[in-house]
């Protein structure tokens, strides 16, 4: 990741516990201020915990999942605490543009477009975990200029 990459919203996770991965194998797609992209397993092994829900936002850095594995070669990642579990993922409901939870890149693209995401009203979120996406504030932008 990049110096200026201070938190990443995870988009989707592509295994689950107890899944068996190989190095290299896409396990989740994550989205930061400036691109989404693909994380890799760093080794081969068993998946024995995953720490995240799609649509979390977690600062750069946190760990989001636990791989049980025999490469030595990582024992400087490896886990002193127990597992943690997520809280179960809430219903959707309408909520009011204050309440609504922003990607990083809707932001971003928000202000780009002078808008104030704690005043917006009218967008969809249709984001992972109902958050407000990059591609809902350029379909909410593309609205407005119709």
């Amino acid at each position: 990741m990049g110096a200026t990459v201070n938190e990443l919203t995870v988009i989707s996770l592509k295994t689950e516990p107890g899944a068996r991965v190989t190095k290299g194998q896409r396990i989740a797609d994550l989205e930061s201020d400036k691109s989404v992209f693909e994380f890799e397993s760093p080794c081969d092994g068993t998946i024995r915990a995953i720490l995240v829900q799609a649509g979390d936002v977690k600062p750069a850095g946190a760990p989001f999942l636990q791989i049980e594995t025999a490469d030595g070669s990582l024992r400087h990642l490896e886990s002193k605490g127990g597992l943690a579990h997520p809280a179960p993922a809430a219903a959707a409901a309408a909520k009011p543009a204050a309440a609504l939870i922003w990607t990083p890149r809707a932001t971003k693209l928000a202000q780009e477009a002078g808008l104030d995401p704690t005043t917006v009203s009218g967008i969809e979120a249709t984001g992972p975990g109902g958050r407000v996406s990059g591609d809902d504030v350029t379909r909410y932008l593309a609205a407005r200029k119709s």
